[in-house]
């Protein structure tokens, strides 16, 4: 069997090698490309015969896909797959596995972090000293005690409201489905309009998918109280930029932002640089030296489970 490692996972050269090296023990011929390409041209011919194509982010067009009549899995190195042809997929029983799992700490680790970062000036303050400045006008807020909304409880959501738990906020919730674990934690579910009024902090965990694009609009962001912080560490067009850019920009609310429609650098055009009152980072929500060799590993792991019969992540 052919493994392609189509880009890179950012891991060492140890790691890869390690990884590999397992592939190949099981009889496999593995190739792996340490730079990335988005041309498709070029990607045709890097996965050509390959029977298993392992990427992170990317996309993986329905054009390379079904250049490669070997192609039997796509292992990918995310835990969404909304960049993988996954109609292409389906039309030739292709399966798909994802890494669900590998950064629900690191991700819930910044959306608390950038949560502090906004409640606290953190960017600000450190502005004002390394301009030699004092504290004049940087007073804060705490954390503790203010009511938290959830939005999407899946696994990284769950996660995140584990950690607001900790700094004892009060928990409530929207999501597709109910889960047990959030009511464990005191996380009470009501309506999305409903959470969008009621939290201090709103923060969104919810996969993009049809339903949920634009799913916190112009509406939604009406309706939060007048200072209170939204954090989107999920995916940028879940929220509406315009909508949000105008509310920051009428001092309405704050936010803390890790995703966007397209990641960093972003246009010059973009709504939302040169917001006042946001904290910005750059899609690094996943990306911790940990999570990174984390999701090496299952990405790897999915391949062997399904050789030996026993698939694990199937996203498809």
């Amino acid at each position: 069997m052919k493994i392609v490692l189509l880009e890179p996972l950012g891991i060492s050269a140890d790691k890869l090698k390690s990884l590999g090296d397992a592939m190949t023990a099981r009889g496999h011929e593995f190739v792996s490309y340490d730079n990335l390409t988005l041309d498709e041209d070029e990607q045709i011919k890097r996965i050509d015969g390959a029977d298993v194509v392992i990427i992170a982010n990317h996309p993986l067009s329905g054009k390379v896909i079904d250049s490669d009549p070997n192609l039997k899995v796509v292992s990918v190195a995310f835990v969404g797959i909304d960049h993988v042809d996954v109609e292409a997929c389906k039309r030739r029983g292709i399966r798909i596995f994802n890494t669900g799992g590998y950064c629900d700490d690191a991700v819930a680790e910044l959306a608390v972090g950038l949560t502090l970062s906004c409640l606290r000036n953190i960017p600000a303050c450190d502005a004002a000293v390394q301009a030699g400045k004092g504290k004049a006008g940087l007073q804060g807020f705490e954390l503790a005690g203010r009511t938290v909304g959830i939005i999407g409880t899946g696994a990284i959501g769950l996660r995140t409201a584990e950690l607001f738990k900790a700094f004892h906020c009060k928990l409530i919730g929207y999501s597709r489905s109910e889960r047990d674990r959030a009511k464990e934690l005191g996380l009470v579910y009501k309506s999305l309009d409903d959470v969008m009024a009621e939290a201090d902090i709103i923060s969104v965990h919810t996969p993009l998918t049809p339903q949920t694009k634009g799913l916190i609009g112009a509406k939604q962001i009406a309706e939060m109280k007048q200072g209170a912080i939204l954090v989107n560490t999920a995916r940028g067009p879940v929220v509406d930029t315009d909508a949000l850019a105008e509310a920051l920009k009428a001092n309405k609310i704050c936010a803390g932002i890790d995703v966007y429609e397209k990641d960093p650098p972003l246009p010059a055009d973009h709504p939302l640089l040169g917001a006042p009152n946001l904290v910005c980072t750059p899609h690094v929500g996943f990306d911790t030296k940990e999570s990174i060799d984390r999701r090496a590993d299952m990405v790897f792991e999915n391949i062997t489970a399904w050789e030996d019969g026993s698939p694990v992540r199937v996203m498809l």
